[in-house]
């Protein structure tokens, strides 16, 4: 599910192809809050209507009958509520809170983040995409 923080499950996700470009691009990687309510503008992260096991990531610009209408940021790419129409709300997964990539130099491995997951369980280190700190003993 994804990191728990103060009762919000967390997660991140991977953003392949172009469908979001200027925001995000393909290799980028966000921080999803799962169980967010939308709003008009918000990035949300939901289950393909026509294909369930594919995750996509979408602008939610306003509710419809059926559910929310979601639309790329990219003009040239169509594959969205225009050609599935509105997303029920029972697929919907999210809300994106931010892009945590392309990774910045503090992110970088031997960096901040993994000296800030020292003594942490592995698992989290994974869910972020970073390698797990090697504990020594001195």
């Amino acid at each position: 599910m994804g990191i728990v923080r103060y009762g919000t499950p967390l997660g991140v996700a991977d953003i392949a192809g172009p469908s979001m470009r200027r925001l995000l691009s393909d290799g980028d990687r966000v921080l999803v809050r799962y169980g967010a309510p939308l709003r008009p503008g918000a990035i949300a992260l939901f289950r393909h209507p026509l294909q369930q096991d594919l995750l996509v990531v979408k602008r939610a610009v306003g509710r419809r009958p059926g559910g929310w209408w979601m639309l790329s940021d990219n003009p040239l790419v169509r594959t969205d509520s225009r050609e599935y129409g509105a997303v029920p709300d029972e697929l919907v997964l999210g809300r994106v809170l931010l892009r945590l990539a392309p990774r910045p130099a503090w992110l970088a491995p031997g960096r901040g983040l993994e000296r800030a997951l020292r003594g942490r369980p592995a698992w989290l280190a994974e869910r972020l995409g970073v390698s797990a700190p090697v504990e020594t003993e001195f």
